[in-house]
């Protein structure tokens, strides 16, 4: 329990439950329905000693005041016990009363009751705005993010809402500007669109340090990107056709293991999505997870026809359970920090993908044995089929071997 989606319009609003929903606040609220059935019980039960047989007017009005005070303690337990779930749910963890606080923000965070009153199918009560809880920790810029004119256009600050995407404050707040329309020019028709780039205008470059396609692969952008935007004579139109090492899987032969109908996929950090355009020449549509870190990932994957997902690793996938055949990553599982945060991450790919689908760890760069055997550790406890696992070595551009991983693992069905 905790929230639920309704879609309202064109927009999903989020609600709040009526009813109670942890173990702490139920042990709580049973306590408190205890307490309150005592003083009950002895208001009822209660009779002076000298009690006459006709009603004596002082004891009417000792049991009515008794009365009261259980019905003030009844409603005071619950304005607590309502309080205390919103301090669980984190319904309040935004400040509004804070000086400089964007009225549109507030406005997006204001509690709507509900037309009819409870509902009482759900049980919820009030319109809840969807919004990062992380966002009160960078209130400043969410506030600026937030400033603008309503129902004019947006300002040109894309940078700035990744930037607090990248501090946790995901899913962000919506607003009611028009976002700056980029004419699309070039576009060409699926699938000649998977390997013809379309003309530079058609991408947005402000708060990028390149300007151009020329500048992007001349450098390298991230562990799996350098040239990956070259989709017409570069590196890129060899992967996963052509294997350069023995950690390089190819595409056609991991869809022939584990006798399983490959149809839809999941891309984790697909780069300028080569790996979903290589997978859409063979009838199966993935969906590509990338922010627009240093590039315009996301334009760039749509224009080549594809499905791109504006997404960081730190939130939870937007799917339902058990609905991929295949998820693919690479060094995304590299997520650093404490050791639980790739746990989470792992039980995340682990829900979206069906019984009997592939897991496809591909060249992921293990910087040393502890973190090869923490990774292998971590797999082996979700009983995975080990289809094809090799672990080799890639001499990098300083002339030193690295310790590369690349697996392709099938999902146990579980009672």
């Amino acid at each position: 329990m905790g929230s639920v989606s309704l879609k309202v319009g064109d927009g999903t609003a989020r609600f709040k439950r009526a009813s109670v929903c942890s173990s702490a606040v139920n042990v709580l609220m049973l306590f408190s329905v205890i307490i309150t059935n005592i003083f009950a019980f002895y208001a009822f039960t209660y009779h002076p000693t000298k009690l006459h047989h006709h009603h004596n007017p002082k004891n009417i009005a000792l049991i009515s005041e008794k009365v009261s005070l259980i019905l003030r303690e009844i409603d005071s337990s619950q304005k607590k016990l309502a309080q205390m779930e919103k301090e669980l749910l984190g319904y309040e963890s935004i400040d509004l009363s804070r000086p400089n606080i964007a009225n549109e923000l507030k406005e997006f965070l204001k509690h709507h009751e509900l037309p009819l009153g409870k509902d009482s199918r759900t049980g919820i009560t009030e319109m809840m705005a969807s919004v990062g809880h992380s966002c009160e920790k960078s209130m400043d810029l969410l506030s600026q993010y937030m400033s603008y004119k309503v129902n004019g256009p947006c300002p040109d600050d894309w940078s700035l809402g990744q930037k607090l995407i990248l501090r946790g404050c995901e899913p962000l707040p919506r607003r009611r500007c028009f976002a700056k329309t980029i004419p699309k020019v070039g576009l060409q028709p699926f699938p000649v669109s998977l390997w013809k780039n379309v003309s530079e205008k058609s991408f947005s470059w402000s708060g990028l340090g390149c300007k151009n396609l020329a500048c992007l692969n001349s450098k390298k952008l991230n562990k799996d990107c350098t040239g990956c935007f070259n989709i017409v004579n570069g590196y890129e139109t060899q992967i996963y056709v052509k294997a350069i090492g023995k950690n390089d899987f190819l595409i056609d032969d991991v869809l022939a293991m584990g006798n399983v109908r490959i149809r839809i996929g999941f891309d984790i950090g697909g780069g300028s999505g080569v790996f979903a355009a290589r997978m859409a020449e063979r009838n199966v549509t993935v969906v590509t997870a990338t922010l627009n870190v240093d590039a315009p990932f996301n334009e760039f994957i749509a224009a080549r026809g594809l499905f791109p997902l504006y997404l960081s690793l730190d939130h939870r996938f937007p799917f339902y359970d058990n609905v991929f055949d295949l998820v693919h990553v690479a060094n995304e599982l590299d997520v650093g920090g404490r050791p639980e945060k790739l746990e989470f991450l792992m039980f995340d790919i682990d829900r979206i993908l069906r019984a009997g689908g592939l897991f496809w760890v591909d060249n992921f760069h293990c910087y040393n044995n502890d973190k090869k055997r923490a990774l292998t550790r971590l797999i082996e406890r979700f009983g995975y089929k080990k289809l094809k696992w090799v672990v080799g070595e890639k001499i990098n551009s300083s002339g030193k071997s690295e310790v590369y991983l690349s697996a392709v693992l099938q999902k146990p069905a579980r009672v």
